[in-house]
């Protein structure tokens, strides 16, 4: 059995595991994690297959990713845990807490809902899909390469953190996109219908993202009956990272109360 990588910030604390988005990894989340480990908490910042330092495998799926969770916290001897997901994450949490409810104690979901989202990121794994790196030899010249299929450079920054050196002169990716371009049907897949966790969680929305609309409300109660909802003005789907300190202080706030 394969376990998941993580980076643990913190020596004590209730345990709380954190799970980035599509093509993210956990230590996207490095400086959270050190806000959240002084209030007391352990913080598991994990990297989900197919991503960052964990294991590839050409199953891919919520049903899998929240087993790799299980499998993770029993390697780890946990009872209990918080968990935070960011959108693809967020899927992975809501799985988990409708299929492995004993597990989790609360958990928070950022700016994604569970409805199914049609396949959205296919110019995105097809342009990283077009780094040889047999001929690509520095982050500049992957960056040039890159910029002719995603335009955006803070996009194009974000998806570069997964340049590694294999060997010195020898750069790699630590996504899996030869599997990540077949799944994009099981990335937006939807929850089933029948399934509800009655678990306390808190859902962030950011206020100029499209991820979660006003129609997705009644959804989200429907499956999470005990959800609370907020949103945090002016940011999108990138909430965490464009207004770090209203998201930490919303987490911070909402968690306290489920001590």
């Amino acid at each position: 059995m394969s376990i998941l990588h993580s980076n643990i910030i913190g020596t004590e604390g209730k345990e709380l595991l954190i799970l980035h988005g599509f093509l993210g990894m956990g230590d996207n989340w490095k400086s959270h994690a050190k806000n959240f480990a002084s209030l007391g908490y352990r913080v598991h910042l994990i990297d989900q297959r197919n991503h960052g330092r964990s294991f590839w495998s050409t199953s891919f799926s919520y049903r899998h990713m929240a087993q790799d969770v299980v499998d993770y916290c029993q390697a780890q001897g946990f009872q209990k845990v918080f968990v935070l997901g960011h959108s693809m994450g967020g899927k992975t949490v809501m799985h988990l807490a409708c299929d492995f409810p004993e597990l989790v104690s609360a958990f928070i979901v950022a700016d994604i809902a569970p409805k199914k989202y049609a396949p959205h990121h296919q110019q995105i794994l097809n342009g990283l899909a077009q780094l040889d790196f047999d001929k690509i030899d520095s982050r500049a010249v992957a960056d040039q390469v890159l910029s002719n299929h995603v335009l955006e450079p803070t996009t194009r920054q974000f998806l570069l953190k997964n340049l590694y050196w294999i060997s010195p002169g020898k750069l790699g990716l630590r996504v899996n996109i030869e599997v990540l371009k077949k799944a994009s049907d099981a990335i937006g897949e939807g929850l089933n219908p029948t399934v509800q966790s009655k678990l306390p969680c808190l859902f962030i929305k950011g206020e100029a993202s499209d991820y979660i609309l006003d129609t997705d409300l009644p959804s989200i109660k429907h499956h999470f009956p005990n959800a609370s909802i907020t949103t945090i003005p002016k940011v999108g789907h990138w909430l965490h990272a464009e207004n770090p300190k209203l998201f930490f202080e919303e987490v911070r706030s909402w968690l306290g109360k489920q001590a």
